[in-house]
Parts: structure tokens; sequence; C-alpha cells
């Protein structure tokens, strides 16, 4: 079985996260990506050297299934070998501020004029025009200017941003429907097209749906740390171990359930907790009682209680737990073979194909792996194409 972008080439012009993840997810659905670096090679392999290898965390999470490539876009003969490259691809990404790439020469209108059928995605912080446009950015910057640090913690602990890096996570995604559309419509066109994402764009829309609470009552939603700003209850609760458990109690069906659980029959009559409603108007009563429930025994023992019951929960789990749980262990996570690092362990692709699963057929390139295996492929491609021109001449 193939991957679905088998035959489909990317030019991976990116660094950090968010557009190596993106070419990433083309790479795992099947394309050859040759991801291009400078000379100093992408700025994330000085991050996260946790590893005595040296190699960065950072890097090696987002730069599998790609082949690795020096060019310096200084020098003309490197920027030759780029162009020829983007004459041979389908698709190219960068994620440089706008008009960087055009300052080289090497902008989507210059290229399409020789390979019209290059499909070209620009992820950038603030998108091709507007009044940030030409303001740098990483995942905390657009993280406070979506709006969504505002959303995040509590009341006492003043805006936090989330505990991943969210706005360099949501616009890859946005990045990858956006390319696999374009291949969709080239087919039909022969043409390719320009596609941008702009990471606070993509960020703004990752908000849904508290946009709608915004729109309609013109308020931002207050920072309630885990609870829920129109449903309750629905928060974390810690139980007498030391550890914490979330609860979704957010129909009636749930609330009877949880009540049933923690021994709180009665309040299923208790006028102020009768609807959702009244129920959100008194949470802090309610958090109290249910706090004090859970009180009273281990993880371990709610756990078994609550699922007996039906109640909508799941207890808070540190990485240990996590990757140790054969439902997530058993799926999510691939040992392959780093050339420095020995073997390691990486997240598999979520997308479950079909005919056409995705793949880890290459763990993250070292720098400038395959310059020579590239240059040579050209080199090669270009004296076919100078056989069949003196070839078709002499007939």
């Amino acid at each position: 079985m193939t991957g679905i972008l088998q035959g489909i080439r990317v030019l991976d012009m990116t660094q950090m996260v968010a557009g190596p993840l993106c070419t990433m997810l083309l790479g795992d659905l099947g394309a050859d990506v040759i991801k291009v670096e400078p000379p100093g090679g992408d700025s994330s392999r000085g991050i996260g050297l946790n590893r005595p290898c040296g190699e960065s965390d950072y890097f090696l999470s987002v730069n599998r299934n790609k082949r690795g490539i020096v060019l310096d876009l200084k020098k003309a003969e490197d920027v030759a070998t780029f162009r020829a490259l983007a004459d041979t691809s389908d698709i190219l990404v960068e994620n440089f501020r706008p008009g960087t790439l055009e300052k080289l020469g090497i902008g989507f209108e210059t290229l399409r004029q020789t390979n019209p059928r290059l499909i070209y995605c620009g992820m950038s912080g603030f998108g091709t025009d507007g009044p940030y446009r030409d303001r740098p950015a990483l995942d905390p910057v657009i993280q406070a200017m979506s709006g969504i640090m505002q959303l995040t913690g509590t009341a006492a602990s003043g805006p936090l941003k989330t505990g991943i890096l969210t706005s360099d996570f949501v616009p890859p995604l946005f990045g990858t429907i956006g390319i696999i559309g374009a291949l969709y419509a080239r087919a039909s066109t022969g043409q390719g097209q320009r596609v941008d994402v702009s990471m606070l764009d993509a960020t703004v829309f990752s908000m849904l749906p508290r946009e709608g609470f915004y729109f309609s009552t013109g308020r931002t939603p207050e920072r309630l740390g885990n609870a829920h700003y129109q449903l309750a209850p629905w928060n974390s609760y810690a139980t007498s171990d030391g550890r914490h458990l979330i609860i979704v109690a957010h129909t009636d069906k749930y609330w009877r359930a949880l009540l049933g659980a923690i021994g709180h029959g009665p309040l299923a009559a208790d006028p102020r907790f009768l609807t959702n409603a009244l129920r959100l108007a008194n949470r802090e009563a309610l958090d109290a009682l249910i706090s004090e429930a859970f009180a009273t025994e281990s993880l371990a023992t709610w756990s078994e209680r609550l699922t007996a019951a039906g109640v909508l929960f799941a207890p808070v789990r540190d990485f240990d737990e996590v990757f140790s749980d054969p439902a997530v262990r058993d799926t999510m996570v691939a040992q392959i073979p780093h050339p420095t690092a020995g073997e390691i362990s990486v997240l598999r692709n979520p997308i479950r194909l079909s005919d056409n699963p995705t793949s880890i057929r290459a763990a993250p390139p070292l720098l400038g792996q395959h310059t020579g295996e590239v240059r040579a492929e050209l080199a090669q491609a270009a004296s076919t194409l100078e056989h069949q021109r003196v070839s078709g001449a002499q007939r």
C-alpha cells in the first residue's frame, strides 16, 4: 500500500515548529519532502538539547519523513539549485515573514513562471497584508494577540499561555488542508495556486465556539481555570491522595449519575441545582460540595466508582501514565532508528486511512544529510532532459 501523496514532491523551506509540522504531515501521507536548511541549520536544532548526542527534541518531533539538504541562498549556485528543485516540485512550503523569498528573487510569482503547477504555501504570523504583516511571531506572541491567553488561567493567576504550542500546532493543520485542497483543484485546472495561512487567523478560528459567546453578549468569557463558563458542574477536583480528576456533568443524565456516585442523591431536588442555569448561578456552592466529597477517597477508588456509575470523568494523568497506557502506547508511539540518536520514540500520525495508511519511513535528517543525493538527482534529471532534447532535434 502506498501513501495518498506518493509521487508528490514537497520543497520544505520552513523552520521551528509550525511550518515543519505541516511538511511532516505531508510526508506522513507519502510525499517526498526535501527540507532546505541554511548552513547553520533550522533554528530549532538548538532547542531542547536533552540527548547525549546533541540532537534537538524540537527538531526530532516535527521533521521525520524528510530528506535534508543545505543551501546558502546568498550564493548564486545555490539559488540555481533551489530554482531547479522548485521547477520539479509540486508544493513549496515556507514560514518566513511575507516578502522574504521575493527579496531573494524566488517568490511565488517568479517560481510559477517556470512551474505553473506549483502550489505555494506561506505560513506567517499575521498574513500577507494588514498592519502587522512585517512583525515577527512565535507561539506565545500569537496566543497573546489572539485572546487565548485572556481565556486561560484563573482570576487569581492572570492570563496564562496554554500548556502546548497551540498557535504553532493549529496553523499547520489548516495549511495541510489548504494544500490538499489546492492539489485537488490542480487535478482539474492543471494550475497551482498560493495558499496563505496566518497564525493569528488560525488561532482565532481555533477558539470556536467561544467567539459565539462574545458575539452574542459583547463580553469576553471569564478566566475560570478548569471550569466552564456556561456549564456546571464542569471542573477538576482533588482526591484524598493528592491526585485530581475532571468531572463533566453537562446534562441532567450525567448530573444524576454524578450525584449517585458521590452519595449526594438528595441534591437532585435542591432548588439551587435543579437546572444547569441554576447550577451555574450557584457554582461556588456546588463546587464546594463536590470537592468535599472527592476529598474523602483516593483517585483509584473514585475511578472505579465513577466508571461503574457511568459518570463522564477522567483522571488527570502525567506523561508516565499517558505513555504507559496501552490505548496510547500501542497506537500512537513508534520507535525508529536515527543516525546519531539511536532508537528514538516518536508519535505516530493519528489519521487512520484504511487503504493508504500514513507511515514513518525515515528519521529526521542530519544537517545536510542528503545534499549530495539530491544534487545528483537534479544532475541526472538535467542530463536526461538534455539527452531527450538532443535526440528530438536529431529526428
